[in-house]
């Protein structure tokens, strides 16, 4: 394992490149991280960052020591914000209901209508409000003999009720979901970088004055609901499209984090209109890039997984030169394991709160920063779109709130509510909004979102530039460098 430090401009060249071995465990069979993503990885990086000093200027480097990223991890014992503490306020999530268990399982598998009996026992007509009512017990068994029977195709029973599961969370809110084991596959598969989409483009046809499906990815989940090429798309989620939507709109609205869920209606020509509901699993990794402009880190953080803060700090060891401000582009991120936003802005402020998180039964925790700031000296410029949602809504809020950064765009997407996922063997899950969060100082975000310091305009291709203007006026007049720290073995003779 090779640590990483910081060298001065004089230095020519890079000392080693090996590659970091990173332990990541994420913990996925317990309700311990939030939205919908869980698990933290133990990085063992070492770092520092010096300051690269003017001419006329002393070394301001004189109280800068060796540090430990291990001591930047969120979940530290004994601490008060400790996530397993967390855990344990959301452990009533996890508590099964057997009030249903009161109804024998083989009266919905039965051919035989007579079989069913229906009828409600006088000693439990009357139930507690926190029971299921024997007459919605008897209008479902109805409901499922009824389709058994009279539906036009023969139906699969594992089908039915699978179905039912997942329309009796999807109807809670819009991030609850019932994981198959290939949609619970990719959402693990998540944390350590995928994100996905359903396997379809889309162009606007104004002769037709459609959306109209123009590639379906073979094999992907549009495929496999047969999803055709010349389909008319009309609506994703609940925003129905028009002539005023761009391609990008659509691309990301069916683009999310990988195993998650979306509803499509659609129709073929002339027909009648039909929802789907599409699983993102058509996954491709996301990768964390870096280029140095004028002094000034450009970084794309395209979502937020175990190992965001790792790759970041790698990404700007790859630059091989002095870094005097960092561009933060979040622009269509869509959020990912909160506890990483709270590693990443650990990098920019110390002992810093940054988000509140509100569970049903429990008080109101908040998450800080944790560790030296190794970027507390580079001013930041934060890019978001809106689709920067989530945990890329955290990062930006805490930093704005604090002044920070500047943060530029438009306003972001919105999503302030945290979901766990919770297993209920090894390939079926369920995702559940379990808590809220807000802002450090107690905003709203949900529904809301982050509003930009500086609201940019034009076209989106644009921005990166504009950005960039804000952020030369703020920019050191020296930088910070960062490689790693030489070990025994590669250290020059």
């Amino acid at each position: 394992m090779h640590p990483i430090y910081s060298v001065r401009s004089s230095v020519s060249k890079r000392l080693g490149k090996p590659t970091l071995k990173i332990s990541a465990t994420p913990t996925f069979f317990k309700p311990v991280l939030m939205i919908g993503l869980l698990g933290l990885s133990t990085f063992g990086v070492y770092a520092q960052a010096e300051i690269l000093p003017n001419k006329d200027a002393g070394n301001p480097t004189a109280n800068l020591q060796l540090i430990s990223l291990n001591d930047d991890e969120i979940a530290a014992k004994n601490d008060t914000n400790n996530l397993a503490d967390i855990a344990d306020m959301l452990e009533a999530a996890d508590d099964a209901d057997d009030s249903i268990d009161s109804v024998p399982d083989e009266s919905a598998l039965t051919d035989d209508t007579d079989d069913i009996d229906t009828s409600i026992p006088s000693d439990v007509a009357q139930v507690s409000l926190n029971a299921i009512s024997p007459e919605t017990l008897k209008t479902f068994v109805a409901v499922v003999d009824l389709v058994r029977r009279e539906y036009v195709d023969t139906v699969n029973d594992e089908e039915l009720f699978s179905n039912a599961m997942s329309g009796m969370l999807t109807k809670l809110d819009s991030h609850a979901e019932f994981l198959d084991a290939e949609a619970y596959e990719n959402l693990r598969a998540f944390t350590e970088g995928d994100v996905g989409d359903v396997g379809i483009k889309v162009t606007y046809q104004p002769v037709a004055g459609y959306w109209v499906v123009t590639d379906v990815d073979d094999d992907s989940p549009a495929d496999k609901k047969d999803i055709a090429v010349g389909d008319y798309l009309h609506q994703i989620g609940d925003l129905k499209l028009d002539a005023n939507k761009e391609s990008n709109d659509i691309k990301q609205l069916l683009t999310g984090i990988a195993g998650t869920q979306v509803d499509i209606v659609t129709s073929r020509a002339g027909r009648r209109k039909h929802t789907t509901t599409l699983q993102r699993n058509n996954s491709h990794p996301q990768v964390v890039e870096a280029k140095l402009i004028n002094g000034i880190a450009v970084i794309k953080l395209p979502a937020f997984q175990n190992n965001s803060r790792e790759k970041l700090l790698e990404s700007l060891i790859d630059l091989e030169a002095p870094v005097s401000g960092i561009l933060l582009d979040m622009r269509d991120n869509p959020g990912g394991v909160l506890t990483s936003a709270v590693s990443v802005a650990s990098l920019f402020m110390t002992d810093t709160d940054v988000v509140q998180v509100k569970a049903r039964q429990s008080d109101t925790r908040t998450l800080s920063t944790q560790g030296a700031a190794l970027f507390e000296s580079l001013p930041v410029v934060v890019l978001q779109n809106r689709y920067s949602a989530s945990a890329a809504e955290v990062l930006a809020s805490s930093l704005q709130a604090q002044q920070r950064a500047t943060i530029a765009g438009e306003i972001s997407y919105g999503k302030g509510s945290v979901q766990s996922v919770i297993p209920l063997n090894d390939e079926q899950a369920v995702k559940l909004t379990v808590a809220n969060y807000m802002t450090a100082s107690g905003k709203k975000i949900d529904g809301i979102g982050v509003k930009p310091d500086v609201t940019l305009s034009g076209n989106e291709g644009t921005w990166e530039q504009q950005a960039l203007e804000i952020l030369q006026a703020q920019k050191l007049g020296s930088g910070i460098r960062f490689v790693r720290k030489p070990t025994e073995n590669n250290k020059a003779p």
